[in-house]
């Protein structure tokens, strides 16, 4: 049975952080993937693989770093993703929790909570300063065979390519405002959709390559969320044939109880190392300090959200300073729904 990964955040990512940026600048690179982390995943087939540049998602795809990206940020442990960011005196009380990520659903024409009123700039800078690690998603256009009826409104239309450019467009302007800074990955989230479909699956394809090379020309890495069983499947298809325009991480969802970064049926094993995301339980309540929330539950192993000086700092002092209405029962501290 696969062992769980280790619970809570990283005791030493500021470490690492500044180490593998200091790398960088020596070597003189856009994009350098950092050290293993000293808690690195292990399950029933071994150890997780010696980390290898992002860009370079396995044999017979050819780096494509980010240009002009800083180093990224790694993350080893536990995560969970909700519909919906939870409220900040929810992830206060959630640091109780064996998480140490969230997936923020950040931008799209296809999110299923699109209002998300507590999705800001000051939300992103407190929760990292609480010390949470963000994952990125975004939700935009669907295969056109995509199985949820709720997202085939969102199918894709007769130009995937330039949708997927454009949308890659909107989807770095919407991380930026929040906070994100360069060299952050950004999710794109494609639903499951019918197997077997070649047109179907062609026109995905291309609308996902299409998306990968605008936000790496924008200073991003490009991250890849679907099931096991449709895109991540088709992806690794496509990496074995050597296409180009790959995503440099995989999130894939298997929903089997228990998670299996690098012993999923569907992924060579030497394929993506330290640049997996396995969701593998979803719709699952849990309650911490009194806060209950709905969440996909999710094992990582993967670059996570890099967060602009400003806003770290814009976050610091407003957390010496909250104001009047940070209180108990202000803004920022309503009981999550």
């Amino acid at each position: 049975m696969p062992t769980r990964p280790p619970p809570g955040r990283p005791a030493s990512s500021r470490v690492r952080a500044l180490a593998a940026a200091l790398v960088t600048v020596l070597a003189g690179a856009a994009l350098l993937s950092g050290p293993v982390p000293a808690s690195a995943v292990r399950e029933e087939a071994g150890a997780a693989p010696a980390r290898a540049p992002l860009g370079s998602p396995g044999r017979g795809v050819p780096a494509s770093p980010a240009r002009g990206a800083v180093a990224a940020d790694y993350y080893t442990g536990r995560a969970f993703d909700t519909c919906e960011a939870p409220s900040l005196a929810t992830m206060r009380a959630w640091q109780d929790s064996p998480y140490g990520a969230v997936g923020i659903y950040f931008g799209g024409r296809g999110r299923g909570c699109p209002g998300q009123r507590e999705l800001n700039p000051t939300w992103v800078a407190e929760v990292h300063t609480m010390g949470w690690r963000l994952l990125p998603i975004f939700v935009g256009s669907q295969a056109p065979c995509v199985i949820s009826a709720a997202k085939r409104p969102f199918a894709l239309g007769s130009d995937p390519w330039g949708q997927g450019t454009r949308e890659a467009g909107d989807a770095v302007r919407a991380a930026r405002a929040l906070g994100l800074g360069a060299g952050s990955p950004l999710y794109l989230d494609i639903e499951a959709y019918r197997s077997g479909d070649a047109p179907c699956a062609a026109t995905t394809l291309s609308f996902v390559r299409a998306w990968n090379r605008e936000v790496r020309r924008l200073g991003h890495l490009a991250g890849f969320y679907s099931s096991a069983d449709s895109g991540v499947r088709d992806i690794e298809a496509q990496r074995r044939a050597g296409t180009a325009d790959l995503p440099d991480v995989i999130w894939f969802a298997r929903w089997r109880g228990g998670p299996a970064l690098y012993t999923e049926s569907v992924l060579d094993p030497h394929a993506w190392p330290h640049a997996r995301i396995h969701q593998y339980e979803g719709e699952t309540a849990e309650t911490y300090g009194g806060h209950r929330l709905v969440i996909d539950r999710d094992a990582v192993d993967a670059p996570v959200a890099w967060i602009a000086p400003a806003a770290r700092l814009a976050a610091r002092e407003h957390l010496a300073d909250p104001g009047p209405d940070r209180g108990p029962g202000g803004a920022g501290s309503r009981p999550s729904p």
